[in-house]
């Protein structure tokens, strides 16, 4: 079985909740990350630099070295990995080896949520997902994002306490796409996650999280 994961969260701040330094040191990113802020309007390009800075400066912490000592090394089921890649699932070298660390990154509402699996086991990997209630309000969310299934697990429910179990499935989804590294190749509305063991919703609150978001982490069983 796999190690549990580690959770950090970020609330919304300088900039998105993480510091601009690690151990005294400047958080900077890589060209092919600042290439893709650069394409970023003003209030998504913060957004995307405060998860990436709050990224590395997690696993140099978790690793124990400077975040300057990290080189970016994502992968992406249909592009490949490398340095030159900003997107995909993410994943650091140090000294030109890969770190063992399996991680992910969710952003939501300005709060970001950070998870990895310290050490993990050969095809080990993860995803969380952070979903904010107020965001899930719009007409035609079910169509398009929830199975049958999940649909008639919702039927009756109205106000808060829908808009708070569309948060909860839905980062579900996302949490699982991220550990497959399918992403939203995957139609949504073809994934079910009412019970998927390799699933499990954080607690209202958990990893210092707003008490009304909802978020989930996944991470796979050894060897799948």
């Amino acid at each position: 079985m796999a190690p549990g994961p580690v959770l950090r969260s970020c609330p919304p701040g300088l900039p998105g909740g993480q510091d601009t330094t690690a151990g005294g040191q400047r958080v900077v990113l890589e060209p092919a990350e600042l290439a893709r802020a650069d394409a970023l309007a003003p209030g998504p390009r913060a957004v995307f630099v405060a998860g990436r800075r709050a990224l590395r400066t997690f696993a140099a912490e978790l690793l124990d070295v400077p975040a300057s000592d990290l080189t970016t090394h994502f992968r992406c089921p249909r592009c490949g990995a490398g340095p030159e890649l900003s997107h995909g699932r993410p994943g650091y070298r140090l000294r030109g080896e890969p770190v063992p660390l399996a991680l992910s990154l969710s952003r939501s509402s300005g709060w970001i949520l950070l998870g990895a699996v310290v050490d993990p086991p050969a095809g080990v990997t993860m995803g969380v997902d952070l979903a904010d209630p107020s965001g899930m309000a719009f007409e035609g969310f079910d169509g398009v994002a929830l199975t049958a299934a999940e649909r008639a697990a919702l039927a009756g429910l109205a106000g808060p306490q829908l808009l708070r179990e569309r948060a909860r499935l839905w980062a579900r989804k996302e949490a699982w796409l991220k550990m497959t590294g399918d992403g939203l190749a995957t139609a949504p509305d073809t994934l079910d996650v009412l019970s998927r063991p390799e699933i499990r919703d954080l607690a209202a609150g958990e990893a210092g999280l707003p008490l009304d978001f909802r978020a989930a982490v996944a991470v796979s069983r050894t060897g799948s």
